[in-house]
């Protein structure tokens, strides 16, 4: 279907509105919503990923590819659930208690629905036992924390204890990321993976799953 190929293009120049328009013809057509995803959704959001990586693009067209793909995903997530499909992996994105940045996590957040992930978004200042109950709740598998401050970083390491103390640290893959967060602090707290990017988030967690 020749229709829907400006939709890689339309969510890589971030165009919100084509990407809508696209995947709604295409769904009024027939087309199924994970081929709409998985072929060209996802590969959009992978060139992005790309370009960020190469600084061919910057936090602005990151945030606008993601708005694209969100709008993109609007009409397709219900169909999805209705049908079944399952997610590459259910991940719990958050920042951390005493932390009200939210640019990167918006970013990771969106870069994970873009890979095929069920993101369950919990917004900012998040306490350990917010994180651990959405866990239960959602039967996530993937907890994603994001940290802008040194001041609060140490609430990264005391929601892993948290995780320790409830008996559901075996369940989970913590990934951290942030801009004072570096591989040597995910090692020392026993995170199970860090990124530099939003860009690399995806890659990271797909490692996490083993997908």
């Amino acid at each position: 279907m020749d229709d829907i190929k400006p939709l890689y293009e339309a969510i890589v120049n971030g165009d919100a509105r084509a990407a809508k328009t696209i995947t709604d013809k295409a769904l009024a057509a027939g087309m199924e919503p994970m081929k709409i995803v998985t072929d060209y959704m996802v590969p959009a959001m992978s060139e992005v990923g790309t370009r960020f990586e190469c600084n061919e693009y910057f936090v602005p067209e990151l945030l606008l590819a993601a708005r694209a793909m969100k709008a993109a995903m609007e009409p397709i997530r219900p169909l999805l659930v209705a049908a079944g499909v399952e997610p590459v992996g259910r991940v719990v994105v958050g920042t951390v208690k005493g932390d009200l940045h939210d640019i990167g996590k918006n970013l990771v957040a969106a870069m994970l629905e873009g890979g095929g992930f069920e993101v369950i978004d919990i917004g900012v200042n998040v306490s350990p036992e917010t994180f651990i109950q959405t866990v239960k709740d959602k039967n996530a598998n993937i907890v994603a924390m994001s940290a802008l401050l040194t001041t609060t970083m140490p609430a990264m390491k005391t929601t892993i204890e948290a995780m320790k103390q409830a008996g559901m640290r075996d369940q989970v893959k913590v990934l951290i990321g942030g801009a004072p967060i570096t591989q040597k602090y995910a090692d020392e707290i026993g995170a199970d993976g860090y990124s530099e990017s939003a860009a690399g988030a995806v890659a990271l967690a797909r490692k996490a799953t083993g997908k």
